[in-house]
This record gives C-alpha cells, structure tokens and sequence, in this order.
C-alpha cells in the first residue's frame, strides 16, 4: 500500500493545491514553472552527486536550496521571502575569479557533471521563458524573475568551472 503522503489522490482531476490552499490546473503557468525550476534542481543533483569537487558541490548545494525556497515561493507558500538575485550574482564572481574571464563557445559533454549542469542550464532557460509570460502579467515581482534570469548564468559558471576541475581529477 502507498504511504498517504505519497498519493493523495487530491490531483486525479488534472487540479493541484498551491501554497495557500487555492487550487489551480496543473497546467497553471505558476505551476509550470516551479515544475520547470524542480526539473532544474534535479539536473544540479545529479551534477553534484558526480560531481569531484568538495568547493563545486558545496556551491551547487546552496543553489539547490536557494531553488527549493524560489519553488516554495512561486507556490505561494507563506512566510517565504522574496528571492534576490544577488547569491546568484555572487556565484558567477566566485567562479570568474576561480577560472578568469571566457569568451568561447562550449559544447556540453567534456565531463558528466559539467553535462548535467548545461541540462540543468537549458531548463533554467525553459524556467526563464516561462518565468517572463507572468512577469509581464505582473504575476511575479521583479526579485523573483531577476533571480530566475540569473540562475542560467550562475549554473553556465558552475559548469565551466566543473569541466576545469573535473578534468583536473581526471588527471591524477
């Protein structure tokens, strides 16, 4: 038998509940796109989970968090504040001064959890497109989509410097 908290059986009419009780289509554009930031997050586990870097999974772990709290958020759960774009921002600078500035192309691929970061970015970018429809609707304030529009950055950084530090592993 299914632990009740697993299946509540509550969604069967294509409904789910959001944070404050209201219930919405799962098709709702708000819960497409914490669906699509939860997709992120996963790619970003499975990034660190491969990841040899302690310092790389130490940082993915916190934009992990940071996203459950940007879902929990978005899902209208209370007491949550509104998310800020600046730990995103700070990655990006943390990971500049790690590997210096680059200009070039990448192709995804040259290490496992690098891959699983660039996955991880092309969702954010899904996230990004969703998250700008309810913007403009002013359905999310301006933090949120900022950090939702910085967040393909930050992962793009992290993945650089995973492909750097990985193949450094590698070497030894």
């Amino acid at each position: 038998m299914t632990p009740p908290w697993i299946t509540t059986k509550g969604g069967d009419r294509g409904t789910t509940s959001l944070g404050n009780g209201e219930r919405v289509p799962k098709d709702h554009p708000r819960v497409e796109l914490y669906g699509t930031l939860d997709e992120c997050q996963a790619a970003i586990g499975l990034a660190r989970a491969t990841s040899c870097s302690g310092e790389i999974a130490d940082e993915l772990y916190k934009v992990e968090d940071q996203l459950g709290l940007v879902m929990g958020y978005l899902a209208l759960y209370p007491g949550l504040e509104e998310p800020s774009p600046t730990p995103l921002e700070q990655v990006v600078e943390r990971v500049k001064n790690e590997i210096g500035e680059t200009a070039r192309f990448v192709r995804p691929g040259d290490t496992l959890p690098g891959a699983a970061l660039h996955m991880a970015r092309t969702i954010a970018r899904r996230a990004e497109r969703t998250a700008v429809k309810l913007f403009r609707n002013q359905k999310i304030d301006e933090g949120t989509y900022a950090y939702i529009n910085r967040l393909s950055d930050a992962i793009y950084a992290l993945a650089l410097w995973t492909d750097k530090i990985t193949r450094d592993c590698e070497k030894k």
